[in-house]
């Protein structure tokens, strides 16, 4: 008997010993264009603290609000700021969105690579997304229609792109819409008359990344904010961040999450 005892107590040990303790699981939901980030961010996170789980979803920057004002997430990924109307559903909600930017991105208008427009203005831009230019041969380039890829609007990167390309004009209603920057750049590689923009992060060789206003989509123009259409990325927290999710987002802001960040081509903080 004690004998079976000493064994069983021994087993019991063991198990505890298996099982981490002070285990702890995020919830990462949003924007497509920081998906990336989240994802790789995550995986290594976790490699250094295997007691932490971390769950990572896209969806879009409105998906990912959504749910931290509705407590189902512990971190919102957007590439937009938070709008005053969800602001005003946090307060009645007692939610305390804090903003944390993770990276710096800009957005890419992308055509087809046998293309022969190279650049454009940002008024031929916002008369491309706003109808008022329907043919490339509007632009010096050969007679076709054009093909306009937009974001659904649940999308950071549409919110970002409405306000600084179209300055909050409405998307011409025959333009194709899209649910992630993936979706769009592989429209766009496809459609020789297509045009659609993307995070930089998803710019390949596959699309043809224009010139506006004179200036090329890089991660030096971005960072210095010469690109017109650079933007902030952000994660959201309820409140001060705490625990593994204060430690996940101090990693992603350090020097070796933003090496991260930098590798899957984004602009890092630092």
């Amino acid at each position: 008997m004690r004998i079976l005892k000493k064994s069983a107590i021994t087993f019991m040990v063991f198990l505890l010993a298996a099982v981490p303790l002070f285990a702890e699981n995020i919830t990462i939901k949003g924007s497509t264009t920081v998906l990336p980030i989240a994802q790789a961010t995550a995986e290594e996170f976790m490699n250094s603290n295997p007691k932490i789980d971390i769950s990572v979803q896209g969806g879009g920057s409105g998906v990912g609000i959504a749910a931290l004002l509705d407590s189902t997430t512990d971190i919102a990924d957007a590439s937009r700021p938070i709008k005053d109307k969800e602001l005003d559903i946090a307060v009645g909600r007692g939610i305390e969105p804090k903003a944390h930017v993770v990276a710096m991105d800009g957005i890419a208008v992308a055509v087809h690579p046998a293309n022969s427009i190279e650049a454009l203005t940002k008024q031929q831009v916002k008369d491309i997304y706003t109808g008022k230019i329907s043919n490339w041969s509007q632009l010096g380039g050969p007679a076709g229609k054009i093909v306009v890829i937009s974001r659904d609007t649940s999308s950071g990167t549409y919110e970002a792109f409405n306000s600084l390309a179209l300055g909050g004009a409405r998307v011409r209603p025959d333009a194709l819409l899209e649910a992630s920057n993936q979706a769009v750049a592989t429209v766009v590689a496809k459609t020789p008359g297509a045009i659609g923009y993307l995070g930089l992060g998803f710019v390949s060789d596959a699309v043809k990344a224009v010139i506006i206003d004179g200036i090329q989509c890089s991660k030096e123009t971005v960072l210095s904010a010469e690109y017109p259409y650079s933007r902030p990325l952000f994660m959201y927290t309820n409140g001060a961040p705490k625990g593994a999710v204060k430690s996940y987002l101090e990693f992603v802001t350090s020097s070796a999450g933003q090496y991260i960040a930098e590798k899957q081509g984004y602009v890092g903080l630092q």
